[in-house]
């Protein structure tokens, strides 16, 4: 008897891996971008950075660690407490091929000053690119460059640390930050009982000498591998930051006890952590009963952040859907020569163009804002609405995106599903979607002549564009009203489109124009595709998105 043998059968009709690209390159409205926000002689770093992290081999990396995750060591095996974090390697590969790049400090000199020109441009870029294929790694990237801003507030601290953050070096062993090559440092605020109301917190600090002894909770802190945390506790003058390293003065390891790992949505490569501080050693930053105002220097960086990587994951599922869509064949023709489909390409690949042309307008303000008053508005007011419009759309797109591809896009072996799982993480951290509202109302209410200046500009930007005006007057008598809280997102929404529609007018004066017209002279359907553009401005739109 003959045994029969089987064989898959041949494998048609798929797209190719989207890999070994330049994520550079192929993407015309970033170029455009950073160029029009003073980055242009940058173009060939990027192009290089954007090779190597388009690559099969940084793919693979960011698919591993998170297939992963994170391990806590609470115990060596003889029962000390050891409150160690254990990644994959290749979550160690990416964190150092982040540092080499400089994400974490290239915006600062090696003396904690801002580096000026067009620093804040050209690192968001690099940090847009990297999102797109690994983001939960970013998170202690991110907090290591913004906590430079916090440690401001204590210059002796900061010529201690800043030689070490100053390094493109990564150094992952579990040793004093003071001996190694370079350092990471993270956040923990949120306490279980209060949240978002940081006055609430219950962590104690007493003084000790030249530091203090902290005894305490915090429900939601990152990144607990980190070589040192700012973190926020009540001393006598009230609520103060403290810098808090993993080990004290004399090497012994540190009172930071880790409970748990959170089971996250998504971030998966990235450790968050619920811990106990037990007298834990801590050194004041800035003074005390002013933890806030200290800590917030660092919150609006990552704020910042979080709008760039939300960015950064549309445009990846935006680039796989439409690379996909142009090999898969339905019906006799391939996905992007179908009209409905090319309906959805393009409203996404206009969202797509204006998100970055706003965070990169964004990132410029903050690269001129200590020489500019005008910038420093724009910065301090846009940042929440900003981050408020990109990282909430970032869902539904990427949701409209896995769609795209179907079945292949649901399921795990892709990148879409990762992406999906991601996208709702930088809205929630950070202050979520009503506390950037509010944050956008307490600058309205702190500055008002300043921000007035800022919608003014916006207006003359836009000057000419579908329902800008009406939008203008809109926003005016929404942050008039008495009870403005009411319809503040409403509002902010409105003032992000017409933030990114100036910006888009930068960059490209036709797509700002589609843009005002889509979303500022009409509400936007509430799906992708659900607009009339013309043949020409969807081949236009779908070719500048990729190549």
């Amino acid at each position: 008897m003959v045994q029969a043998t089987f064989a898959t059968h041949e494998v048609l009709n798929q797209s190719p891996p989207f890999e070994e690209v330049d994520l550079f390159a192929l993407d015309r409205p970033l170029i455009d971008a950073v160029a029009a926000n003073g980055g242009a002689a940058a173009a060939q770093e990027l192009s290089e950075f954007g090779q190597h992290w388009g690559s099969a081999a940084m793919a693979a990396r960011g698919r591993i660690a998170n297939e992963n995750a994170p391990k806590l060591r609470t115990f060596d095996s003889r029962g000390n407490r050891l409150d160690e974090v254990e990644f994959h390697p290749a979550y160690h590969e990416l964190m150092a091929r982040s540092a080499h790049e400089g994400i974490h400090n290239s915006t600062w000199t090696a003396q904690g000053k801002p580096s000026g020109g067009a620093a804040e441009v050209v690192r968001a870029a690099k940090f847009y690119m990297a999102a797109q294929v690994e983001t939960g790694h970013l998170c202690p990237i991110t907090m290591t460059r913004a906590s430079v801003a916090a440690l401001a507030a204590s210059p002796d601290l900061l010529a201690k640390v800043m030689p070490v953050i100053s390094t493109r070096a990564y150094d992952a062993a579990f040793a004093p930050w003071w001996s190694k090559r370079g350092m990471t440092l993270g956040m923990g605020m949120t306490e279980k009982q209060g949240g978002t109301d940081v006055r609430s917190n219950m962590t104690r600090a007493a003084r000790d000498g030249e530091g203090y002894r902290i005894t305490g909770h915090k429900w939601f802190m990152s990144a607990p591998m980190c070589d040192a945390f700012l973190v926020l506790a009540q001393a006598d003058e009230g609520l103060s930051c403290f810098f808090m390293p993993r080990f004290r003065p004399d090497g012994s390891i540190n009172s930071i006890h880790f409970q748990r790992l959170k089971d996250k949505l998504g971030n998966r490569s990235n450790a968050s952590s619920e811990v106990e501080f037990v007298d834990a050693y801590g050194v004041l930053v800035g003074d005390e009963g002013k933890g806030i105002r200290t800590i917030i220097q660092m919150v609006q960086l990552t704020r910042q952040d979080c709008a760039i990587a939300s960015a950064g994951l549309m445009r990846s599922g935006l680039a796989h859907a439409l690379h996909h869509a142009r090999f898969r064949s339905v019906f006799q023709k391939h996905l992007a020569d179908q009209p409905l489909m090319q309906a959805v390409l393009s409203d996404m690949a206009l969202h797509v163009e204006a998100s970055i042309a706003l965070v990169m307008r964004l990132c410029r303000s903050f690269d001129q804002a200590p020489g500019g008053q005008s910038e420093a508005a724009y910065m301090r007011l846009l940042t929440p609405a900003i981050k408020y419009w990109v990282c909430k759309s970032a869902p539904g797109f990427l949701f409209e995106a896995m769609e795209c591809l179907g079945g292949n896009g649901y399921v795990e072996e892709g990148i879409l599903a990762r992406h999906y799982r991601e996208s709702p993480v930088n809205a929630i951290w950070e202050g979520s979607g009503n506390v950037m509202c509010l944050d956008v109302l307490r600058a309205l209410s702190r500055e008002l002549d300043a921000a007035t200046a800022v919608l003014e500009d916006l207006a003359k930007q836009n000057a000419g564009l579908p329902g800008a005006a009406d939008a203008v007057i809109f926003i005016s008598k929404a942050f008039a009203r008495p009870d403005s809280e009411r319809v503040a997102r409403l509002a902010v929404e409105k003032l992000a489109l017409l933030a990114g529609t100036a910006a888009l007018n930068a960059v490209s004066p036709h797509h700002a124009e589609l843009f005002g017209r889509t979303r500022l002279a009409l509400n936007h359907g509430s799906m992708y595709g659900a607009i009339d553009l013309a043949a020409a401005d969807v081949r236009g739109l779908l070719e500048r998105a990729l190549p």
